[in-house]
């Protein structure tokens, strides 16, 4: 199972497999043990939903706070991850529903418009960028920048802009939340762009600046997808989401 040397204990091929497929046991009675729970509790369904932190932060809650309330018997368990992991999960199954910004690939799923968000900067108060009338990405590359970690559809869009400008992108820091972006900001280690309507709160909380984005894919698509075999539970709450009743109310 293991080898031993002079730093310690090193597992064999057999000792990962036996790890790896331990570890799987596990989940899989974590997995039944809330089966049983659901069953008590009324729950019939449970629905794992993959989402991007613009679509929990700006949109999701009120909707899902909704759709249980309406629909007691199905359990929507929620995971975030950056776009390119939600559908990747959703393809490979892992996941029944997936929420993101526009930009993985996806022409093998079943995809819906779900909601727009418009991005802008932040940076410190007083910082050489301060200004109200809209910037370009381009005129901001000479800047550190905090952004998302890898696979996020922002920082993407980013390198792939800096790339066309012939302009070095200065990525300093990654980090998982929109909160956790905004601290590094303010701490002065660089600037960042975040959808406006989740970045507001913040800057008012932490005392930031922000500036609207001139470029165009600063308007951003989110989407909703589900696997083309889905079933009707999936569908259902696919449907509840994409609504032009529930895009009325986020």
């Amino acid at each position: 199972m293991f080898h031993r040397h002079s730093r310690g204990l090193e597992p064999t091929d057999i000792g990962r497999a036996f790890v790896k497929h331990g570890l799987e046991l596990l989940q899989g009675l974590d997995k039944l043990v809330q089966d049983i729970d659901n069953v008590k509790e009324g729950v019939s369904r449970q629905v794992r939903l993959t989402s991007s932190t613009a679509a929990i932060n700006q949109f999701l809650p009120p909707l899902l706070a909704e759709y249980s309330e309406l629909h007691p018997e199905i359990h929507v368990a929620l995971d975030e991850q950056v776009s390119d992991l939600a559908v990747s999960s959703l393809r490979e199954g892992r996941s029944d529903v997936a929420a993101y910004v526009e930009g993985p690939f996806d022409d093998d799923l079943d995809t819906r418009s779900f909601r727009k968000d418009l991005l802008v900067l932040i940076f410190p108060q007083g910082h050489r960028l301060t200004g109200k009338s809209p910037i370009g990405f381009a005129e901001t590359l000479d800047e550190n920048w905090i952004s998302l970690n890898a696979g996020a559809a922002l920082l993407m869009r980013q390198q792939q802009t800096a790339l066309k400008a012939g302009r070095p992108f200065k990525l300093r820091m990654q980090v998982r939340s929109f909160d956790a972006v905004a601290h590094m900001v303010a701490s002065g280690l660089g600037i960042a762009a975040l959808p406006k309507a989740a970045a507001l709160p913040i800057i008012k909380a932490m005392k930031l600046s922000w500036r609207p984005l001139r470029d165009d894919w600063a308007q951003r698509q989110l989407k909703i997808a589900i696997r083309r075999d889905a079933d009707s539970s999936v569908r259902a709450i696919r449907d509840f989401l994409c609504t032009p009743s529930q895009n009325a109310k986020a």
